[in-house]
């Protein structure tokens, strides 16, 4: 955690020049195309956990599954980032699954973060390179990747707050890039339940976000089943390009549910009770940005009428 706030002090007398952050990255958003076998470590909030990863890329695209090793059993198994069966707690709240990172675009990046070549490293036995992005607002964390010499894949990542605390830790303990995947590797356990999104055309109520973070954007709206009732729950993923967050709507039907924020680690939760003409929702909003960024997100919720009336009064 020694460089990041350093840099952000310092600008770049200390880093390569930005170019080759872009180079970087451009190599990172294809390296999903890798197929590899691994093991990896998570630290998040002063826990530790282990997970094994089984990942096959290629043109057909791409499949990946995530076993945890020690403590309770969970277990993911995605397609093209889209799980497609998960275990444990993670089949009652997951929305997506994605890592290592894929379809970052550098030029949008570039316009949010201060991006910089740092130096070297050493990560599972692999030759590595660092890159740190620097958020150029509030509404983001940094980020320290250190990326493999050889396939750009990264091996280490490191999610760092504005007083430079590590929040959140990637980081390979073995690597193993792999020719031809052996199929039996890929196939989930008997308690990985099966998971279904649908795409929905129109949120209820039409909602939207009346404010996000510069930079953000919706890129799925998708609908689930609540684990609480019988109602669909719509899921808005909104990203940008590097962080995400989602927003979840569900109907209360008269259910008495308090307002709560809470923040484990990296994660921020706000919860938000509001009233609409057809009853109450509940918005969520969960994601790895800055609690007070989550707040006003889910504070700026509103339906398509509401919105309508805001702007025609103003």
């Amino acid at each position: 955690m020694r460089v990041i706030p350093l840099i952000a002090l310092l600008g770049s007398c200390l880093a390569l020049p930005v170019q080759a952050a872009e180079t970087w990255l451009q190599r990172l958003a294809q390296a999903d195309r890798q197929s590899f076998q691994g093991t990896f470590v998570y630290e998040r909030n002063g826990s530790f956990s282990t997970h094994g990863i089984w990942h096959r890329g290629g043109a057909d695209g791409v499949t990946e599954r995530l076993l945890q090793l020690d403590g309770p059993q969970q277990e993911v198994l995605s397609v093209n980032g889209k799980p497609q069966c998960m275990s444990g707690a993670l089949a009652e709240q997951a929305v997506d699954v994605q890592w290592p990172a894929r379809d970052l675009n550098a030029a949008q990046l570039e316009q949010r973060y201060d991006m910089r070549v740092l130096g070297h490293s050493r990560v599972a036995g692999r030759a590595a390179t660092v890159l740190a992005l620097i958020p150029r607002d509030q509404h983001r964390y940094a980020f320290e990747l250190h990326l493999d010499d050889e396939t750009a894949l990264p091996l280490k990542s490191l999610l760092i707050s504005e007083k430079g605390q590590l929040l959140e830790r990637f980081q390979f303990v073995s690597l193993n890039l792999i020719d031809k995947f052996d199929e039996a590797a890929l196939r989930p356990g008997d308690e990985c339940k099966p998971v279904s999104f649908s795409q929905v055309a129109e949120l209820p109520e039409a909602w939207k976000a009346g404010w996000v973070p510069p930079g953000f954007e919706l890129s799925q709206a998708l609908q689930r089943h609540s684990p609480a009732s019988a109602d669909p729950v719509a899921c808005l993923l909104y990203g940008d390009g590097l962080a995400r967050f989602t927003v979840f709507l569900e109907p209360l039907h008269g259910a008495r549910v308090e307002d709560a924020r809470s923040q484990l680690g990296p994660t921020a939760v706000v919860s938000r009770r509001m009233s609409t003409a057809d009853g109450d929702m509940m918005v969520t909003v969960v994601g790895e940005i800055p609690l007070g960024t989550a707040e006003r997100v889910a504070l700026s919720m509103q339906t398509q009428t509401a919105a309508t009336v805001e702007s025609t009064a103003q």
